[in-house]
Order: structure tokens, then C-alpha cells, then sequence
């Protein structure tokens, strides 16, 4: 978003599908702890990551959240796979899913940094049951 004023294309683009992944409360979250410090990364990432890859036409999101928490698991960005395993609620990625592409870590990336992935995703997974059943409980 180079002018503060007027959102580039792919900005716009990138929020709408930031928000479509991983929900309105942590686009909301995230944008309001930007600070003029790290304001320009929020856009790079929103133009970039949300409104280039993210938004392309050749892959379903949820071909992309598999590929993204593989990616994610071998580079150990742990806080990361948990947040894009919680996202697989907004792009029809299944645990199936999950675990398929954590067994490509396993051979690929390697054993243990599949092992904590797993760890990390069965902590995610538990927590959205958990929070599926308090609003469950809600109706």
C-alpha cells in the first residue's frame, strides 16, 4: 500500500483473502498491533503473500494451506503451523490433509521436525474441537 490514502489492487485483493483464511478476528488482531515500525511489512505480506500467492487461480486453498503448513513444519515456524492448521477450518484442508502433509515433512524435512509438528498440530486441532463444542453448547 504504497499510498496511504488509496489501497493498491493487491492490497485490497490480499485483505479480502487474508480474511477469507484466516479470519476477520486475526486480520483485526494483527492490524491493530502494526505500528509505523512494521506497518510497511503488513503491507508486503498482504500484497505479496495474500494478494499474489494466496489469491493465484492454480491452486485451491486448500491445496495451499497443505503446501503452507508442510512448508511451515520443516522450517520449525511452529506459531505459524498452528495458525494455518487453525485456517484449515476456512479452507476445507481436513486433518487427513494435515497429516498427509506432515508425513511429506517426515521424509523430506525430517523425522523430528515432523514429530513436533505433529505435536503442535494435534494442540491446534484439540483446540478447535474444544472451542467447536463451546459454541455447540452456545445454540
Amino acid at each position: 500500500m504504497t499510498d496511504t490514502t488509496q489501497p493498491s489492487e493487491r492490497y485490497t485483493k490480499g485483505m479480502a483473502t487474508r480474511r477469507a483464511v484466516l479470519g476477520d478476528a486475526h486480520v483485526d488482531r494483527a492490524s491493530a498491533n502494526a505500528t509505523p515500525f512494521d506497518q510497511p511489512f503488513q503491507t508486503l505480506i498482504t500484497e505479496a503473500a495474500w494478494g499474489t500467492v494466496w489469491s493465484g487461480s492454480q491452486w485451491t486453498k486448500r491445496e495451499r494451506s497443505m503446501v503452507t503448513i508442510a512448508l511451515l513444519a520443516a522450517l520449525g515456524q511452529d506459531e505459524e503451523v498452528a495458525m494455518h492448521v487453525r485456517a484449515t477450518s476456512n479452507t476445507g484442508a481436513t486433518e487427513e490433509d494435515i497429516r498427509e502433509a506432515l508425513m511429506h515433512v517426515a521424509i523430506y524435512a525430517g523425522v523430528p521436525a515432523a514429530n513436533h509438528a505433529f505435536k503442535i498440530a494435534k494442540q491446534a486441532l484439540a483446540g478447535m474441537r474444544a472451542e467447536n463444542t463451546e459454541k455447540e453448547g452456545v445454540k
